[in-house]
């Protein structure tokens, strides 16, 4: 067990210590200046796919919304509740600036890969599609690197659907144990079942119940950050100034001082959005919609929702209150968060997170399974196989329900979660003109004073397109 810990460690410290980060930088701001800032362009668009207008409402096919609440219930999880708090702890309040700042270039990264997965989905028997990175390789770049598809395949399969589940399943049980006293067990089965019934109604039950809790989960943990800022209306000044002066190292709250903020804001911002990393494409490729660009601009909202709203209410939560003491150590994680609440509003807020972690890490593992699926079914066809993957995800969720330990036991995920954050990073550099290429197309066609461009796969027979895939949009 040393010896693999070794191994991973290694691998994690290649990737996430110092290749990743430079890569998911230099290339996100590269797609900014070449897209034309697209996602500032078309900031006014994103806010559509929320009304639903002009989007399907066949019951067998994803809408643009649906994909959009399935990717963001996959990207809201603890890393809003607690990885916002142990980047506060460890870079001040100036690594929340350095958030919004890898989220706004991020946007761009996260546009890109789900545009590539929406020219690259293929049809499925019962109406739907499947894409993302696996297939974009092997359509977009050839056959001869299906390795490398395989090898984002696997990594998909052992960081989110097995390592990430765990860990959901750990966090919910701890948090319901702590406030509420139910056991580890019963939680565990809980939540196996729960699981159990969504994943064996596939990507459509996962779409349906994601529409349902999804903006519960957000609008109330939005609705208590903003009762929080309210009660502090008058602090917030101080604390805006405090994030800024932070950030550019005018003050130093802790160690490393503008170095840490940065360092902080950049890795949390990055494992909270997902933005590059090539885990929203699989999600953004099952949408039915009407042009690639369209899910793209819907998939760089996601980013804006994650990083942007939700990580900065927990960011308000903490900087608000007074249990946060820069420099200090001791309180982290989500006991900082937990705590910062109860301060402002009462005992009662410890159970309105525990409810917020409940509804977050359950949206989460919906979301991590549908990954392991479609990376599954891109390396075999077999039915039994994923009869199998389906019960392995509800024995991996219970198991990590019941192990009090069980984060420490899947650390082998983020050095997996590396290698796939590399390979679709590799991919994405190299498929970015055809990206760039669609993006003219509807760009094009806006200026041409079409409201909502219509992607048409002749005007691209150089590209091994699905056609059947583009023949009966909404």
């Amino acid at each position: 067990m040393a010896f693999l810990d070794s191994i991973f460690g290694l691998i994690n410290d290649l990737t996430w210590g110092w290749a990743l980060i430079p890569f998911l930088v230099v290339l996100g701001v590269f797609f900014t200046i070449l897209s034309g800032f697209a996602q500032f362009r078309y900031f006014g668009r994103m806010f559509r796919v929320l009304t639903g207008k002009g989007q399907t409402h066949d019951p067998n096919k994803i809408s643009a919304r649906e994909a959009l609440l399935v990717s963001v219930g996959g990207r809201v999880g603890g890393g809003n509740i607690a990885g916002v708090a142990v980047a506060i702890t460890l870079g001040g309040p100036g690594a929340v600036f350095w958030m919004w700042a890898i989220a706004l270039i991020g946007m761009c990264s996260a546009m890109v890969e789900a545009t590539l997965a929406q020219v690259y989905k293929r049809s499925e028997p019962g109406g739907g599609f499947r894409g993302g990175p696996a297939r974009a390789i092997i359509h977009g770049l050839g056959k001869e690197y299906r390795w490398l598809a395989v090898v984002y395949a696997i990594c998909l399969i052992a960081s989110f659907a097995i390592g990430f589940n765990a860990f959901q399943g750990n966090t919910v049980a701890g948090a319901v144990q702590d406030s509420m006293g139910i056991s580890r067990l019963v939680t565990g089965v809980a939540l196996a079942l729960a699981t159990g019934i969504i994943v064996y109604g596939g990507i459509i039950r996962i779409a349906k119940v994601a529409d349902v809790i999804i903006p519960i989960m957000a609008l109330g943990y939005m609705g208590m950050a903003l009762l929080v800022i309210v009660l502090n209306i008058t602090d917030l000044p101080g604390v805006l100034w405090s994030i800024v002066a932070n950030a550019f190292g005018f003050e130093e709250a802790v160690s490393g001082g503008m170095g840490a903020a940065i360092a902080q804001g950049l890795r949390r911002g990055l494992f909270s959005n997902e933005a590059g990393l090539g885990s929203a494409p699989n999600v953004a490729a099952t949408a039915y919609v009407k042009h690639p660009v369209s899910q793209g601009i819907t998939q760089s909202f996601s980013v804006f929702i994650d990083t942007i709203i939700i990580c900065s209410c927990t960011a308000f939560v903490i900087l608000l209150g007074d249990v946060y003491v820069p420099g200090a150590e001791g309180i982290d994680g989500v006991v900082l968060t937990q705590q910062s609440m109860v301060s402002h509003v009462g005992e009662w807020a410890k159970y309105f997170l525990t409810a917020a972690i409940l509804l977050f890490s359950f949206s989460s593992i919906m979301y991590n399974y549908y990954l392991g699926e479609n990376a599954l079914t891109f390396m075999t066809e077999n039915p039994l196989a994923l009869h199998i993957l389906r019960i392995a995800i509800m024995g991996i969720v219970f198991l990590g329900a019941v192990a009090p330990g069980a984060s420490s036991v899947f650390s082998f995920s983020d050095p997996m979660m590396g290698i796939l954050a590399m390979v679709n990073l590799l991919a994405l550099a190299m498929l970015f003109p055809i990206a760039l290429r669609v993006l003219k197309d509807f760009r094009r066609q806006l200026k041409a004073g079409v409201d909502r461009p219509v992607f048409d796969p002749a005007q691209f027979p150089d590209l091994d397109i699905d056609a059947t895939a583009w023949t009966d949009r909404d």
